[in-house]
């Protein structure tokens, strides 16, 4: 029976183990330090706790979580981890994040897959996200997809899947902060109303997509600052272009946002207003 750790239990993480554990796979998880939520929704996946022994003996580990621990899990399992072992970082991080992970897992001798997640978690419904993987090992998690789960193996080098998360995060959550920045700057300004007829008439497909993605930004702003900076990170190599500087912003503003979620909600419902200006009457 095939064996897969992962960490940690967020939305994303309890999702696909419920998925892989319901195809007829062992799911583990590394509990220590985690919250009693946490450990809630570990067992409502139907994952296992496991010291970081046993979960460093998986035949693969998945690592997903905020971009900021990629790095940390990593060298934290280096010293366990055998040879044997497939380790696939599926975290929202710039390809050049992704190499200094592989090099913190390289004197274990283990396989490093570089994994990128598009999509939500996936639903009882059947959805399923992709986990796109890439990598000289990553044919190797393409074993997944006999379990529950869509594993397009790239042809590009180790990080071309991070690069297409990036860039994919970069449009879908680069328009979520676009629209949210513009419309609250609108309703600032007066011109709410007009704003949001004007977008109606011209741009039909626009405002309902963003109708959309904005409400269900909220709750995840907070997770969204650590992958606008690592998009910012991935469009920083060429200094002289101005691309890193508009991601950077999108961080300041998911930021800001979070924190409003998590208080007086000022700005949650300014943006809440502003879409459902087309509802009235």
């Amino acid at each position: 029976m095939l064996t897969v750790a992962i960490i940690a239990q967020g939305a994303m993480g309890a999702g696909i183990a419920r998925r892989l554990s319901d195809n007829g796979v062992t799911v583990l998880t590394d509990l220590e330090g985690r919250s009693p939520a946490s450990a809630a929704r570990a067992e409502a996946a139907g994952m296992r706790a496991a010291s970081p022994k046993d979960v460093a003996r998986a035949d693969i580990i998945l690592s997903v979580l905020p971009p900021s621990e990629a790095l940390t899990l990593a060298e934290r399992y280096a010293p366990l981890l055998p040879a044997t072992a497939l380790y696939a970082d599926c975290n929202a991080i710039s390809p050049e994040q992704s190499l200094r992970v592989a090099a913190a897992l390289e004197r274990s001798g283990c396989g490093f897959v570089d994994a990128g997640i598009i999509g939500g978690p996936p639903r009882a419904d059947g959805y399923t996200p992709k986990l796109y993987a890439s990598g000289p090992h990553a044919p190797r998690l393409a074993v997944l997809a006999q379990h529950g789960l869509k594993v397009p193996v790239l042809e590009g080098p180790l990080g071309a899947a991070s690069a297409l998360k990036m860039c994919y995060a970069g449009i879908t959550k680069g328009l979520t902060a676009l629209g949210s920045a513009t419309f609250l700057a609108a309703t600032r300004a007066g011109a709410a109303e007009a704003l949001h007829a004007e977008l109606a008439e011209s741009q039909p497909a626009l405002l309902p997509w963003l109708g959309r993605f904005i409400p269900s930004m909220y709750d995840k702003a907070y997770r969204w600052v650590g992958e606008m900076e690592e998009i910012s990170a991935f469009l920083s190599e060429d200094e002289v272009r101005g691309e890193a500087a508009i991601y950077a912003g999108m961080a300041a503003l998911y930021a800001r946002l979070a924190e409003d979620q998590a208080g007086e909600k000022l700005e949650v419902q300014a943006l809440q207003r502003f879409l459902a200006l087309g509802k009235k009457g």
